[in-house]
């Protein structure tokens, strides 16, 4: 059953407020109203609005102290508060305001234009909240709820995912910081690839720590996936000191907490296809095939990506376990990695560059040169020399 919407209107202008109960109540919401003078949040949380409107004329400015308080209180920091002002006070009321509201219409509002304003205000407050606050992409609520659309829109689809292997003995070695960059970095690879290879409505989301999913049409899994560890090998390596780089594992204590040589972080893509009208009800039975498919790929080393043949077109390819080596160049250096080497920036530059690119998606090197770290020349000169490992390699 669809959740029904509760609006809080707060405001002593009963004309307005009884014009926008009408309104909001014939359109399906669950209104309430409340003058102005509320000294305690408690009363709101009680009402647990999804979006609160307050005009701002009616309410003097000690009543408008609840807006603070809101944003203050992690309970009610993530309902969006739309403030009524008057245009012959706009700037006034807005300085008094500050940062407590989320948006504001001059009042009297038109009723349609209220609502638009709310639904985007909702609809931006929940994929905040539901988001990861490292990755900026969806969560597991938000995931749930595409696969949920997807399955009801009956099309077939492909659901991956993404488990980074020996990510806790990376972390347990070089700290959360680095860590956290490793997973920032995982999930713009994701990004990068989706958007170059796949659908224009594919879905990537982070469901948390090292796992991550995307969902993208059956036609497309493989070649994402293929793409994916392609950059992955490549460039999560680098991540690690040129020690441990090179003798290919670190010295960190596994579950059983026992010291051993673990390995570098490889990645473990299992996918679902649905291909057949009405095959999944729901996202628990697509996430206990993918545990299935999980279940086997642990056992094999490096990275890999399988899907389960039983939701496959064509069993004998999809019980195929592809590996980085089968299909992979393995001398592919980063620019940034290029840079260092020939002494034109430091490890810090580099990491600085970096998480802007992660963030922001503008290319790194445009980055480092408009921060001022490296010239034009240098770049250039980086490009070639990657060019020229590239085409030794396959030589």
């Amino acid at each position: 059953m669809k959740k029904v919407k509760r609006i809080l209107i707060i405001s002593s202008d009963k004309h307005l407020s009884d014009i926008l109960h009408f309104c909001f109540d014939g359109w399906g919401y669950e209104v309430f109203v409340h003058e102005p003078n509320i000294d305690d949040i408690i009363v709101i949380k009680k009402i647990s609005p999804d979006a609160i409107v307050i005009d701002v004329h009616s309410a003097t400015k000690s009543h408008l102290e609840i807006c603070r308080l809101l944003k203050e209180d992690f309970i009610t920091a993530l309902i969006p508060i739309i403030a009524l002002i008057n245009k012959r006070q706009l700037r006034e009321q807005l300085l008094t305001l500050k940062q407590g509201v989320d948006d504001y219409l001059i009042k009297p509002p038109d009723p349609l234009d209220l609502r638009t304003r709310i639904e985007i205000a909702i609809k931006r407050s929940q994929y905040s909240f539901y988001s990861s606050p490292l990755t900026g992409l969806p969560g597991a609520r938000l995931i749930e709820d595409i696969v949920k659309e997807r399955i009801e829109k009956n099309t077939p689809f492909s659901f991956a995912h993404i488990d980074i292997d020996n990510f806790k003995s990376f972390n347990d070695v070089y700290g959360y910081i680095k860590g956290d960059k490793a997973l920032m970095q995982t999930a713009y690879i994701l990004y990068s690839v989706i958007k170059k290879i796949g659908n224009a409505d594919d879905f990537m989301g982070h469901i948390g720590g090292d796992d991550f999913v995307f969902i993208t049409t059956p036609d497309k899994h493989k070649e994402i996936c293929r793409y994916f560890i392609f950059m992955f090998d490549n460039l999560i390596p680098y991540h690690y000191s040129k020690k441990d780089r090179e003798q290919n594992f670190v010295i960190a204590r596994n579950r059983a907490k026992q010291i051993r040589k673990m390995p570098l972080m490889s990645v473990t893509i299992a996918v679902v296809n649905k291909n057949k009208p009405n095959e999944f009800k729901n996202i628990v039975e697509i996430n206990e095939r993918i545990a299935e498919v999980k279940k086997y790929l642990k056992t094999v080393p490096g990275s890999k990506f399988m899907a389960d043949r039983r939701t496959s077109t064509n069993d004998k390819e999809d019980l195929q376990v592809y590996k980085k080596e089968d299909f992979f160049i393995n001398s592919y250096k980063p620019i940034g990695q290029i840079l260092i080497e020939q002494h034109k920036i430091t490890g810090a530059q580099l990491e600085e560059a970096l998480t802007a690119n992660w963030k922001r998606g503008i290319i790194l090197g445009e980055i480092l040169r408009d921060c001022g770290f490296v010239t034009e020349e240098d770049i250039e000169k980086a490009l070639k020399i990657q060019k020229e490992i590239l085409e030794k390699s396959r030589s």
